[in-house]
């Protein structure tokens, strides 16, 4: 299809090698062979005057006009497939359809089994495919396209869009024999005094209640770091370690785990929970409503209960 002579076949190439950053990798997903990419590669750099695709070592990578380009030439093909009546609607409780979600541990202990029965209650036949969030998901959008959500902690800088979702607080998490602990209570020394057990997140940078107790002056004696915040009030339990996780989290797992949650000395941090999904999905029916379903459920989890 030409239109003012260029083929507008090319969009499709364009949003494959675009989506992909790789021509091997877009040729699979299209069914073409490696010389056919070439050369239509070649055809868009000459097109938009511009490599596009560069090598970056044994990867490739877009250029800054190429990222550019990615959000209009989805929405063109998009435009196109609804001019041409084959935009299919999304009917809920008809779809079959898989979303793929890449998420905390946190967000898995806390959302999903609401979300899971929202979701079967208006679908009954959509299933949820559920991933951890990979160590390398900041470093660009490309992984967040393998996913239709993300839903994750706000301060980590991960790409595209975004709205939140709800909000926690940090609280500490203790063994209930801890001979630290007074009445129930612990004090800022006694933060300092303790050993720690702390999550660690693939990054170098201090989490929100780290941040405060190193602007409070207070030394943490890290002695175990696991991955996520789900294990900390396991491996507390029998010892005399301390964690400081999310509330929700603690209060759905200090029973079984046997610890006891006590209010923060260091006041209220609070944790933000929000989703992300790529900039090139904002329309898309089945997104919009996998999101609705997701703010629904958020909205209507219940409050943490505060100790007195």
């Amino acid at each position: 299809m030409p239109l003012g002579g260029v083929d507008l076949n090319l969009l499709v190439t364009l949003r494959a090698l675009l989506e992909e950053e790789n021509v091997t990798h877009a040729g699979a997903r299209l069914g073409l062979s490696q010389p056919s990419m070439s050369i239509a590669l070649g055809r868009l750099r000459r097109h938009y005057k511009d490599e596009l695709l560069v090598r970056n070592g044994r990867d490739y990578c877009l250029t800054p006009l190429a990222k550019s380009l990615l959000p209009a030439v989805s929405e063109s093909l998009r435009l196109m497939d609804a001019a041409f009546g084959r935009t299919e609607t999304f009917v809920p409780g008809k779809s079959e359809q898989v979303f793929s979600i890449t998420l905390s541990d946190y967000a898995v202990t806390v959302l999903i089994e609401p979300l899971l029965r929202r979701v079967h209650e208006q679908a009954p036949m959509v299933g949820l495919r559920l991933s951890p969030i990979p160590r390398d998901m900041q470093d660009s959008d490309r992984r967040l396209r393998e996913h239709d959500l993300l839903i994750g902690p706000m301060g980590f800088a991960f790409p595209g869009e975004s709205e939140v979702l709800f909000r926690d607080r940090f609280v500490c998490v203790v063994d209930p024999a801890n001979p630290r602990l007074r009445d129930g209570w612990l004090s800022l020394e006694d933060i300092g005094a303790l050993p720690q057990a702390a999550a660690s997140f693939g990054h170098g940078g201090l989490n929100p209640p780290e941040r405060v107790l190193d602007e409070l002056g207070v030394r943490r004696r890290v002695q175990v770091r696991v991955t996520g915040w789900l294990p900390l009030p396991f491996v507390v339990a029998g010892t005399d370690l301390l964690a400081i996780v999310p509330e929700r989290l603690a209060r759905r797992v200090a029973d079984p785990a046997g610890v006891l949650v006590v209010e923060p000395p260091f006041g209220t941090v609070e944790l933000i929970e929000a989703a992300w999904w790529h900039p090139t999905r904002s329309a898309d029916p089945a997104l919009s409503w996998l999101r609705g379903v997701l703010r629904d459920t958020a909205g209507a989890l219940s409050p943490v209960p505060r100790q007195r």
